[in-house]
């Protein structure tokens, strides 16, 4: 269970004042080094043995697709949001990636954002809405990030297909890549999370994968996510105390529920 949401976002903007952000302390012994990335064709979709069901969410009034598979019949699993080590719930919607396509979309709408050739990078993409939007925004290349190589076969490749299909997009200009464990690229100029902070230890290397791949000094990162997530320790508030001790990263906070800015 979770306390309710909220959403953030960041930058690497060096002109702003800092607010003193670094790491968390914490007694969770800190986890190993990334493992390599391992790059996920985008032909390597959805076997014929598991049962991919496509839904439709509407967001306000935007209309995306999204796939309904089950956990048990693509990892052996039963139908859990977590098992350590092994799976992340990437085959879950999580609330926060609805919340964080909307306040992307609102953004647009201000004028705040413009996702037009840029690079995007989104981490543990799970059904990949945020980065599909991006793509439908004309995002010059977007990059998907799962923990689970199935996840991105299964799930995340047949919702890319299926969101650009229904748009009449396939040929979109975006260039659609997918990575299993953590991408191997740099030079992000937005970075995407939703509900990816809900671990104390884990935080730690999403930190420095992000100061990793966001490109310096205009990088932007727009995360979703609870303040807390019982059972697993990990939340937004932890993860921002955690930026405000390093002061490398400069909180944005904005009118999005769910969701917060980091420059």
């Amino acid at each position: 269970m979770a306390t309710s949401a909220s959403f953030q976002l960041f930058s690497s903007s060096g002109d702003k004042p800092s607010l003193g952000l670094g790491f968390l302390e914490s007694s969770d012994p800190p986890l190993p080094p990334p493992t390599p990335s391992i790059e996920v064709p985008s032909s390597e979709y959805v076997s014929s043995s598991a049962k991919y069901i496509v839904e439709p969410v509407n967001l306000d009034g935007l209309t995306l697709l999204k796939g309904r598979v089950s956990t048990k019949e693509i990892l052996g699993l039963p139908n859990s949001d977590l098992v350590p080590g092994i799976y992340e719930g990437g085959l879950k919607l999580w609330e926060g990636s609805l919340d964080l396509v909307k306040a992307l979309r609102s953004e647009i709408q201000n004028g705040h954002l413009s996702l037009t050739g840029k690079r995007v990078l989104e981490l543990g993409c799970g059904h990949g809405l945020p980065g599909i939007f991006a793509c439908l925004k004309g995002a010059a290349e977007v990059q998907f990030q799962d923990f689970n190589a199935e996840v991105l076969r299964c799930l995340t490749i047949p919702n890319v297909n299926a969101n650009l299909l229904e748009k009449s997009q396939l040929d979109t200009a975006s260039e659609a890549r997918f990575f299993a464990e953590h991408g191997q690229a740099t030079g992000y100029d937005v970075i995407l999370m939703a509900e990816t902070i809900f671990s104390i230890s884990a935080q730690r290397n999403l930190y420095g994968l992000i100061k990793k791949c966001m490109i310096h000094p205009h990088g932007v990162v727009y995360m979703a996510g609870k303040k807390h997530y019982f059972g697993v320790g990990g939340g937004t508030r932890q993860f921002l105390s955690m930026l405000e001790k390093e002061g490398k990263l400069i909180l944005y906070s904005f009118d999005h529920v769910n969701v917060t800015g980091i420059y």
